[in-house]
């Protein structure tokens, strides 16, 4: 009888890896694609974040109107400074014979000290403006000293402010207008121990004594006289604020300046730049190079989105909406924006300040389509949040287009995966079962055939 071969568990174990590693393969490149899958969202991430940028410096020129486009200076800043609006008359105005506009400043008589009590009992205090206004305060037999009288009148906003000076001699109250101004001119009456504080302009029973009378502002623009209450003034030039600050005469200036809107142009461009750099690596292919004395050979390699229309096209939006731009007989070059070979975006402040200069309705009107159209491709490629204010509903990009189709790619996938893995081991399982099975009919057999053998060998031996 023949003999019956062995099942060893080293055979077993070899077969069953070979038919895992068959059954490993689908999963493993379907492993490969949810790593594909995932790095082009990775890519798109980066993307996303570069056109947000974008979009954040694009709100900079959303409104050409609201940028201020003037600067203001004055020959002597010890005499007058200014600024200016929006809007603002723009122009060379000489300001002479500048007089600062004043408030009122009296004391009263010598006391002893802030606290020593004053005498004449209880009494109050009236202080009447120039304007027709009046204030009353009252002070107390337990107030009557300078500070309590001074903490009295504080008490009532008004026309005046009051505070004790004291010296080696004594004390005094101080009453000073709280403006400036001819109108905010006051005089003071008193009953009891405060009648000593009245104080009347001219009068010769006043016992206060004048510091500093009311006055208005008074100077010459361009040989126009202008008088004010305050050493503000902000409407004696359209749109122009002047602060007075000392006497004499300055030359201040409106001109116009390309300051703000450059600024904010060179941080678009610099964003517009830095999206289209991104988008030029994530779709980039570096072909293989040789090995030099130098440096060893470098592998090609490509980025995650290479050949991804979306990703190219909107590289191409972005840089048509740039060099083709025009308006007003402009274009984008004649601003200072220029795109180099390499797809750089540059800035040029001083070609933009001189063609501002030169024609600031038609640079107004260039900026502000620049603007209308990136900001229309920016928003297509990242969508929009919804809007409490408008009740806008959000909108949904390109970009997010993309990812949500690659993630459900790698659902999809992940999906396919488990399910695979599943009958993979279900049928693994059956193997071993099977090879269990043939490994135990293999043992019985052979201690079947080692019995046979004996009977046999014996048998022939004794024939």
């Amino acid at each position: 009888m023949s003999s019956v071969s062995s099942l060893g568990s080293s055979q077993i174990s070899s077969e069953l890896s070979q038919v895992e590693a068959r059954l490993q393969a689908p999963i493993t490149q379907l492993n490969n694609e949810v790593t594909t899958d995932k790095a082009d969202i990775s890519a798109w991430g980066t993307i996303s974040g570069a056109v947000s940028t974008l979009s954040q410096s694009l709100a900079g020129i959303s409104n050409i109107s609201t940028i201020n486009n003037l600067t203001t200076s004055s020959t002597q800043n010890t005499v007058a400074t200014a600024t200016a609006a929006i809007g603002a008359q723009t122009g060379t105005f000489t300001l002479s014979g500048v007089k600062l506009a004043k408030s009122q400043e009296i004391y009263s008589a010598l006391q002893s000290s802030a606290k020593a009590a004053l005498s004449g009992g209880a009494g109050s205090l009236t202080i009447s403006l120039s304007n027709g206004k009046s204030e009353n305060i009252s002070v107390g037999s337990g107030s009557l000293t300078l500070s309590g009288v001074a903490a009295a009148i504080n008490k009532t906003p008004g026309g005046v402010q009051a505070s004790v000076i004291s010296t080696s001699q004594g004390a005094r109250l101080v009453l000073q207008g709280s403006a400036t101004g001819s109108s905010q001119a006051f005089s003071v009456k008193g009953t009891g121990a405060l009648a000593s504080f009245a104080y009347a302009p001219g009068s010769a029973n006043s016992t206060e004594v004048v510091t500093q009378s009311a006055k208005n502002a008074s100077l010459a623009i361009n040989g126009v006289p202008v008088t004010s209450a305050s050493n503000t003034l902000g409407s004696a030039i359209s749109g122009v604020t002047i602060s007075l600050v000392g006497s004499g005469s300055t030359t201040v200036s409106v001109t116009q300046s390309s300051t703000q809107l450059s600024t904010a142009l060179s941080s678009v461009a610099t964003s517009l730049s830095s999206v289209l750099s991104t988008i030029a690596t994530q779709t980039a292919f570096v072909p293989a190079s040789s090995a030099t004395a130098s440096a060893s050979a470098k592998a090609a390699k490509s980025g995650p989105l290479l050949g991804n229309f979306t990703a190219t096209d909107l590289s191409t939006q972005l840089l048509s909406a740039l060099s083709g731009a025009a308006a007003s007989g402009l274009s984008a070059n004649a601003i200072g924006l220029t795109v180099g070979a390499n797809g750089k975006v540059s800035f040029n402040s001083t070609t933009f300040g001189s063609a501002l200069a030169k024609n600031p309705t038609g640079v107004q009107a260039l900026v502000g389509k620049i603007y209308s159209t990136l900001d229309g491709i920016a928003t297509g490629a990242i969508g929009t949040s919804a809007s409490t204010t408008t009740g806008a509903a959000a909108t949904t990009g390109s970009i997010a287009a993309q990812t949500t189709s690659l993630q459900d790619s790698i659902t999809s996938i992940n999906s396919q995966v488990a399910q695979i893995t599943k009958e993979n081991n279900a049928q693994l399982n059956i193997l071993v079962q099977e090879y269990s099975a043939a490994e135990s009919e293999s043992t019985s057999a052979q201690i079947t055939q080692s019995y046979l053998d004996v009977f046999t060998s014996t048998g022939n031996s004794s024939g």
